[in-house]
C-alpha cells in the first residue's frame, strides 16, 4: 500500500479498535511516509503558535502524540517536561525512541483521561482533531486537565469544524467561562505535496 491510499485506509477506519490497529501497523513508516510523500507541516505550524503563549519550563502534554514528532520539536526549542499520550502503543514506542518525552501513556481521545484536574501547565494537539478520529467532546478533558491560565493549542481541519460539532463546544467552552480564545490561525495547507486539498488551522484557547 503506497502511503496516499494509507492516509485515506487510516481515515476510513470505522470504530477506535480499527483505528488504534492501523496506526499500529503504519508506526515503523509513518515519520518517513510524512516527511517524503506529503511535506507535513502540521507540527511546526502548530509548534510556531504554542511557543508564543507557553514558556519552555511548562509541564506540557502532547495530546494524540503518535510518534513524537511534535515533542521532537518542542525538544529542540528548549522544552523539556513533556509527556506523551497516544492510543496506539506502537506509535508510542516510536515515540520513546526520539527521547523527549518524561512519561508516555495509552489514552484514547474522547474517552475520560487517565490525568488530575488542573496538571498540566499546556496541550498541544496536532493532527489528532481529524476526520475519523477523536470527537469534540474531546475538548472536556483537554480543558478540565490543564490549569487556568494554560493554553490549549490543536490543529484542526475547517470542513470538521463545521460538520462534527466542534463549532458548538468550543463556542459552550467560551459561554460557560471556561476557556476564551486567544488565536485563530488561517487556513493551513497540512499535506502540500500529496493531499494539497487538505486543509487545517491552528487554534489557541486560554483556561480561565
Amino acid at each position: 500500500m503506497d502511503s496516499k491510499n494509507r492516509v485515506q485506509w487510516v481515515y476510513s477506519s470505522k470504530d477506535n479498535e480499527e483505528l488504534e490497529a492501523r496506526y499500529d501497523h503504519w508506526a515503523k513508516d509513518y515519520d518517513q511516509d510524512l516527511a517524503k510523500d506529503f511535506t507535513y507541516r502540521g507540527p511546526p505550524a502548530a509548534v510556531e503558535y504554542f511557543a508564543r503563549y507557553v514558556r519552555t519550563d511548562a509541564k506540557v502534554l502532547d495530546a494524540g502524540a503518535g510518534t513524537g514528532l511534535v515533542g521532537e520539536i518542542l525538544s529542540k526549542m528548549g522544552y523539556c517536561d513533556l509527556i506523551a499520550m497516544d492510543m496506539s502503543q506502537d506509535m508510542l514506542r516510536e515515540a520513546r525512541k526520539k527521547k523527549v518525552y518524561k512519561k508516555l501513556h495509552r489514552m484514547v481521545m474522547g474517552e475520560t483521561l487517565g490525568f488530575k484536574t488542573n496538571c498540566f501547565d499546556a496541550v498541544i494537539c496536532v493532527g489528532t482533531l481529524t476526520l475519523g478520529h477523536a470527537p469534540a467532546s474531546s475538548l472536556y478533558e483537554l480543558v478540565r486537565i490543564t490549569k487556568p491560565g494554560g493554553c490549549i493549542v490543536y490543529t484542526l481541519r475547517p470542513d470538521i469544524y463545521q460538520e462534527k460539532g466542534f463549532e458548538q463546544i468550543q463556542a459552550e467552552l467560551e459561554s460557560a467561562g471556561s476557556w476564551k480564545l486567544v488565536e485563530e490561525s488561517d487556513k493551513i495547507q497540512i499535506l502540500p505535496k500529496g493531499e494539497p486539498d487538505i486543509y487545517h488551522q491552528v487554534w489557541v484557547y486560554q483556561v480561565i
